[in-house]
């Protein structure tokens, strides 16, 4: 499983020599291990990298089980360099030979499916999931004090609940109480040790607005969604119910992004649209959140001596007058230069007014 600080070995790793990038997609459901290793063999076929090539033909063969939805392997045998993450979400089959990993793939899955807490409530305790890649990492739960009903006439308070719920007594509101307060102490300390980005909350209506109403501001912020479903709910169910809660709230809060940015642009002020505009934001460590469409690529050249890069074909560096190159795909040395200046990247599935600016966009930090 990739875990962030391999995330940041391969951003920061670089080489003399050409790096090896290589992103296989071998979900079970789309096909069998032999025609993913044909598909290999083709991506393979024409490639000048032979020791690397050998290294990966030779990882396949003996060291991967096929059971995973594909796979990411990076590659530089000049420098005795080799990493492979199986992943247990699926990526598009691709391979790219650079100076760096190629990152962008790997940014996006981060994106979309890192650092899940999910918190499953009731009256009487809670189940905590850590969901890492698809993944579920670790889980782990607390229990109360059992709340026994005795219907009794009347209403009786309730944490939230102005004049409480008729039939309920004050001994069991006190227990509920208990047991909620509980559970969020515990489930703070379960979020706080594993650097939870988002976090999901499951549970009936009345149990999850009980719990929020208890949970610290700092956490609400990283709330992103909620959805029903019971406390005895199975891994799967619980995986499937936060995957399809997290993507519909990463949904509007990518929105929300594009229109800060777009609007902040128009404005000339804390945001930049298009590749020269965005690029420019770069160069001056500008860029808190950078985001692009998925797949969307552009050319252009970056300096060989301070690390300039822009879309326009320039033979030496406006800024320090040094040697240029070109290459494939500015973007992907976008995500790595924010990435290193301590900024976010947002990968955009679906957009239109993101394509209508060029297909990229950056709210910047002033």
């Amino acid at each position: 499983m990739l875990t962030e600080s391999e995330l940041r070995e391969l951003l920061q790793y670089s080489s003399n020599n050409q790096v090896l990038s290589l992103y296989l997609n071998t979900e079970p459901a789309q096909g069998n291990a032999d025609a993913y290793k044909l598909r290999l063999r083709s991506m393979l076929k024409d490639l000048d990298l032979p020791e690397d090539v050998e290294r990966i033909e030779q990882y396949f063969a003996h060291e991967y089980d096929w059971s995973g939805r594909s796979v990411a392997i990076f590659s530089c045998a000049a420098d005795r360099f080799f990493k492979a993450y199986p992943l247990s979400v699926t990526v598009q089959s691709r391979v790219w030979i650079s100076d760096h990993p190629h990152f962008k793939p790997l940014a996006d899955i981060w994106d979309a499916y890192g650092g899940y807490g999910v918190v499953l409530v009731d009256k009487q305790g809670a189940r905590l999931f850590f969901f890492h890649l698809g993944e579920l990492e670790e889980q782990e739960g607390t229990m109360g004090e059992e709340v026994k009903h005795v219907k009794r006439g009347g209403a009786s308070t309730f944490p939230g609940r102005r004049g409480g719920i008729a039939g309920r007594t004050g001994y069991e509101d006190e227990i509920v109480d208990r047991n909620l307060k509980s559970s969020v102490d515990f489930a703070v300390r379960f979020l706080e040790s594993r650097k939870i980005r988002r976090v999901l909350i499951g549970g009936t209506d009345d149990n999850v607005k009980a719990f929020l109403a208890e949970f610290p501001k700092n956490w609400q912020s990283l709330v992103v969604g909620t959805f029903p479903i019971s406390m005895t709910a199975s891994h799967v169910e619980v995986l499937q119910k936060a995957m399809q809660a997290g993507h519909q709230a990463e949904k509007k809060r990518e929105h929300k992004l594009i229109e800060t940015a777009i609007t902040a642009s128009a404005k000339g002020t804390g945001g930049a649209v298009g590749v020269e505009n965005v690029l420019t934001a770069i160069s001056s460590h500008r860029v808190q959140t950078l985001m692009f469409k998925e797949g969307f690529l552009s050319p252009g050249i970056r300096c060989q001596s301070c690390g300039l890069i822009t879309p326009h074909q320039l033979d030496s560096c406006p800024v320090c007058t040094g040697k240029t190159e070109s290459v494939v795909d500015v973007v992907d040395l976008a995500v790595r230069s924010v990435l290193h200046s301590g900024g976010d990247v947002e990968v955009i599935h679906e957009s239109s007014e993101l394509e209508q600016v060029g297909n990229i966009a950056a709210i910047l930090r002033y």
